[in-house]
């Protein structure tokens, strides 16, 4: 049996500074996907509030139930992709139901208003959006385990590598946002959101048409195995075919229930933490070190979820901020509300090669701090990024709007602190999973942003809006009774969140090197 220390021997050399050309091809794909699926986000709840009738403490929460599934499904597609269809059939087959999705919302969209008199719009509303469900389960996760796939255990490129790969999700996010809020969002015109969905769905055939076209001549290791391929011991793959149905039937049912009824989702994601966990840590073939590295993911995952409660207000409260709150004339046009939601992927498409030397040279010299180290930096810049926030609206006068520069400002610092954590986090999943469970255990990455999303947008729904006369909102025994108490909440969440993951990072960083530090066999 050979040892970590063998493995690594057999490795590339580590300072190649070049990389596989899969990267590219994943990096084009996830592109032109993230095009789809910001695209969509930047336009949504205005589309709900605006076209659909939706008030926006219902539609917030509508949002969080749609993003929270949307990062639960990756459990199941990445079960499936493990154990029965392989990286390439499962995002092949959510790459085409997403776009279906898509055209389902054009369709919706087409023909819009308030539930009570359009009854069948809000329906082909839910179909669209559990229709994107469940092809971003399949998607998301194996598009993001395959880019480690394309380098040895020991290459230190990887940080890089999905740092560049986070590059193109922002690059699509931007494209996508550009064009929808501004083929989509225009005040008093509602019927133009439909041109918005069907950009994005258009996107999404681009993005599966690139990866089937590039998928068997650049996806494989640095030893010229394919990866992502149907797995020798696959229980079958026709089969599940005939399963996704009652995949889609299910989630319809769950964003219906927990939308119109009583919640759902948050038992969901309870059960799905349980199962999980059950299922990896009961799994006799794993070392002691392997399971101090999956417990180093699982108790990351934790922190994550506050970042990203406080960071996805982006296109919920934010945005309501920024349609209501916020003077947008610049040079005498007045900017889409939805626009400034770009400003996340610019900073992070001009930021991430830079971060990326950074990481690289900071590694070559031995200095490079550890993963958990990062990511405590990302909710620092996180909090200040709130704080920036509290600063523009405090003891702000009725009717009087907050300048442009401190939401920018907030995107900015958001930005770098998504840089400190987000690819730092998929980088060290791909690097502590083992390889049985590498897309179950991306999954587990997406289920901490499934609770994240869920979180933001019932807090989201706590947004003071003026022109209500309903009673304050509490959270916690804490009344928001204006701006400054709202923001005030995630500068406090995020701060404490950052401390405690700082005050850890060295036992992290310990487990993380078990492996390392565990007898030869």
């Amino acid at each position: 049996m050979q040892t970590a220390s063998a493995v690594r021997e057999q490795a590339p050399p580590a300072a190649s500074t070049g990389h596989p050309k899969g990267l590219y091809l994943l990096f084009a794909t996830e592109m032109w996907e993230r095009f789809s699926y910001y695209g969509m986000r930047a336009v949504l709840v205005l589309f709900l509030t605006k076209a659909m009738m939706m008030d926006k403490a219902f539609a917030s929460k509508f949002y969080g139930g749609y993003t929270s599934l949307v990062y639960l499904t990756p459990l199941i597609g990445g079960y499936i992709s493990d154990r029965y269809w392989g990286n390439r059939r499962s995002i092949l087959t959510g790459g085409l139901l997403m776009a279906l999705g898509q055209f389902t919302l054009f369709a919706s969209a087409s023909n819009y208003g308030p539930a009570s008199t359009h009854e069948l719009s809000h329906w082909l509303l839910y179909l669209g959006l559990g229709t994107m469900i469940v092809g971003n389960g399949f998607f998301k996760p194996n598009i993001s385990s395959m880019v480690g796939s394309l380098y040895s255990p020991a290459d230190t490129r990887k940080d890089a590598a999905y740092t560049i790969f986070y590059m193109g999700i922002n690059l699509g996010s931007f494209l996508g946002n550009t064009i929808t809020s501004l083929i989509g969002d225009k005040d008093g015109h509602p019927e133009l959101f439909r041109w918005a969905f069907l950009a994005c769905g258009i996107a999404m055939v681009l993005g599966t048409l690139v990866f089937n076209w590039g998928k068997g001549k650049y996806l494989h290791t640095p030893e010229g195995e394919q990866v992502g391929e149907t797995p020798v011991h696959s229980g079958g793959v026709k089969g599940i075919f005939a399963l996704l149905p009652v995949l889609l039937a299910l989630v319809l049912g769950t964003l219906w229930l927990d939308s119109a009824k009583f919640p759902t989702i948050a038992p969901l994601l309870g059960l799905a933490v349980v199962g999980i966990a059950f299922m990896i840590f009961t799994d006799k073939s794993l070392t002691g070190a392997d399971v101090q590295r999956v417990l180093v993911i699982f108790i990351v995952s934790f922190f994550v979820v506050f970042f990203w409660a406080a960071f996805e207000q982006a296109p919920a409260s934010l945005t309501f901020f920024a349609d209501e709150q916020m003077n947008r004339t610049i040079f005498g046009y007045e900017l889409p509300a939805s626009i400034f939601q770009n400003l996340n992927a610019i900073f992070v498409v001009a930021g991430a090669p830079l971060m990326a030397m950074v990481w690289t040279a900071l590694g070559r010299r031995k200095a490079e701090p550890a993963s958990p180290v990062k990511m405590a930096m990302g909710l620092a810049l996180l909090a200040a990024g709130y704080l920036v926030m509290c600063f523009g609206v405090h003891n702000l006068m009725p009717g009087v709007k907050v300048s442009m520069f401190f939401l920018v400002a907030l995107y900015f610092l958001h930005s770098a602190g998504e840089l400190c954590l987000s690819p730092i986090g998929l980088s060290l999943v791909n690097k502590l999973a083992p390889l049985k469970f590498s897309s179950l255990l991306m999954a587990v990455w997406f289920l901490a942003n499934a609770a994240a999303n869920y979180l933001a947008g019932y807090m989201s729904s706590l947004y003071p809006d003026p022109k209500s006369t309903a009673p304050a909102p509490v959270l916690l025994g804490f009344h928001i009774t204006n701006l400054y108490d709202f923001f005030l909440v995630f500068v406090v969440s995020a701060a404490v969140a950052a401390i405690l993951l700082f005050l850890i990072s060295s036992k992290l960083a310990k487990m993380m090197d078990a492996r390392n530090l565990a007898p030869a066999v």
